[in-house]
């Protein structure tokens, strides 16, 4: 029994085990530390995405006490986890450098807290949970502080410990209330009290709340949206590039798990929580990305809007909702990493630029990477046949099948209005004259990213089927 639960760990003991091992290579290194450290850390993730697929089939798994949960929802969002951390690291390299960022604990602890990740969409138990959730945590603290020599990058990284401290607690509130008024800390044993009573307590739903609140921020959705712009365009771009996919994708794959197992049997209780969510975050993410100069606070909006068109799928609370969220969260993450590939490499001079109207007449100096940025912009707006609409269609659908008609309807036009700042970049770049120095100047990690996420956003609709058959069958895991 014990070897079963510890080989069911192993890619989570395996980057606990790296991790350290890497610690003690960039502490000996007499070297370029960043690069080797960086090198074997993208092996180590991508050795550890392959024991998750050889360790996450078949019929869900229980072990340590039943903490944890092995299934093949955890195994499909962890994939997906590891390959945006091992994308965030081949991205950052050159411009940690750069940037005079030449350290080598900033691979660590990307690897630390994609750990906390792990073990986030594992979790099976409130206490696995706020685990998982608190060494995410601290190492993206870390992270969005590392320049230390920037008061940008400090106040992001204080902004963010601050106002994380505060949905910790809440979080914590919701999950002492939730304990007490079912007596059990196990998701199941949750369940399982939920389901046979004939009437919620109001302290159950105050707890239901307050546990919605503190998975609402780590998705940064609105209203505990308030650290997201300031933290993206505070934080080393390198950062802010993985801060916009990873930590996404993992918060909200554990607010899928948290509502789904804890509360299956009250969908209607918490639906009308997530569809208020969703709506307010397509609302403002679209609305307040408009008026914005700094492209990484305009990718901020973004995001926030995105988390709201995910939360649709959520809020539709059906296994055809699930399954949209994971097809959604794997286009989000290809776009993403490919948009924020090619803002790293924005460059004036000597230094970094991060003002859209730098992007204008690129098309006539870097046409390829004009072209790729393009496809991004047009991607995240839901042109058809890229990624992004699709993306946009399966979570619309999965909402109207469970009769959530004017969430969908809300959503498409939040769409709509979306699509102006996305092609208000497109229109920069190639109907604008050229601003001075500015440029687009690529490593080449940077051109491989982007060229194979521009290929993939442009070719979705060709290697579709595997995606939306691996999803469905990680959605249908959820609910044995």
């Amino acid at each position: 029994m014990e070897f079963l639960s510890f080989s069911l760990a192993l890619p989570e003991i395996m980057m606990a085990v790296g991790s350290m091992v890497l610690l003690m290579i960039g502490v000996y290194s007499k070297g370029d530390g960043l690069r080797t450290v960086s090198t074997l850390s993208v092996v180590l993730l991508f050795a550890t995405a392959i024991a998750v697929v050889a360790t996450h089939g078949g019929a869900p798994k229980t072990n340590f006490s039943g903490m944890v949960i092995v299934d093949g929802f955890g195994g499909f969002t962890k994939v997906l986890i590891l390959i945006a951390a091992a994308l965030a690291v081949i991205v950052s390299v050159d411009f940690l450098r750069r940037e005079n960022l030449n350290r080598f604990e900033y691979p660590i602890l990307i690897v630390l807290g994609t750990l906390g990740m792990l073990m986030m969409v594992s979790s099976n138990d409130l206490i696995a949970l706020y685990l998982g959730i608190e060494l995410q945590s601290l190492s993206l603290y870390v992270l969005a502080a590392i320049s230390r020599d920037s008061a940008r990058a400090t106040e992001a990284g204080l902004k963010y410990f601050v106002l994380g401290a505060l949905s910790s607690g809440m979080l914590l509130y919701g999950c002492s209330l939730i304990y007490g008024y079912t007596g059990a800390t196990g998701f199941p044993e949750i369940a399982a009290a939920v389901g046979g009573a004939e009437d919620v307590s109001i302290g159950l739903l105050f707890g239901l709340v307050f546990l919605t609140a503190g998975l609402a921020f780590k998705v940064s959705a609105v209203p505990f949206h308030m650290w997201t712009p300031d933290v993206y365009e505070g934080a080393p771009t390198s950062v802010t590039a993985f801060f916009a996919v990873a930590p996404k994708i993992a918060a909200m794959a554990l607010f899928v798990r948290a509502m789904f197992d804890q509360f299956p049997d009250i969908v209607g209780q918490w639906q009308q929580i997530v569809i208020f969510l969703s709506i307010a975050s397509m609302g403002f993410g679209a609305f307040f990305a408009l008026v914005q100069t700094n492209i990484k606070r305009l990718m901020a909006y973004s995001s926030i809007g995105h988390v709201g068109f995910a939360l649709v799928g959520l809020a539709a609370g059906t296994e055809q909702g699930v399954e949209s969220i994971l097809i959604y969260l794997t286009i989000y993450l290809i776009m993403n990493v490919g948009a924020f590939a090619l803002i790293l490499s924005m460059r004036r001079g000597e230094g970094t630029t991060e003002d859209i109207a730098d992007l204008a007449g690129l098309s006539r100096t870097r046409p390829g990477m004009a072209a790729a940025l393009a496809v991004f912009m047009f991607s995240l707006a839901g042109i058809p046949p890229l990624a992004g609409f699709f993306g946009k269609f399966y979570v619309f659908v999965a909402a109207i099948d469970a009769g959530l008609i004017a969430l969908s309807v809300i959503g498409v036009l939040t769409s709509v209005v979306g699509a102006y700042y996305y092609l208000r970049i497109v229109k920069l770049m190639y109907f604008d004259e050229a601003s001075g120095d500015a440029d687009v100047d690529p490593s080449r990690g940077v051109v491989i990213v982007a060229s194979g996420s521009a290929i993939a956003t442009v070719g979705f609709v060709v290697f579709a089927n595997p995606i939306i058959r691996a999803a469905e069958q990680a959605a249908s895991s959820l609910f044995l």
